[in-house]
């Protein structure tokens, strides 16, 4: 698992679909604060396999799935 590439594809992937659960959220009649919570632990949970699913994606393509070597 490369975990940088990882880490940089989970950043992105959570800010979008939080918001736009977040956005959903507030635009329907659920517009409480405990509703956009809500929104945002499943923004961050949906967020987990997306992320690893384009981690294994481009680092399929680029060659490096494994991500940093470490030199003994």
């Amino acid at each position: 698992m490369n975990w940088p590439l990882f880490s940089v594809i989970y950043s992105i992937a959570a800010t979008v679909i939080i918001g736009v659960l977040m956005i959903t959220a507030l635009l329907s009649p659920f517009n409480q604060i405990p509703h956009i919570q809500m929104a945002v632990a499943a923004g961050l949970l949906i967020s987990i396999p997306v992320g690893l699913f384009f981690t294994k994606k481009v680092g399929s393509i680029t060659g490096n799935e494994e991500g940093y070597k470490v030199i003994h």
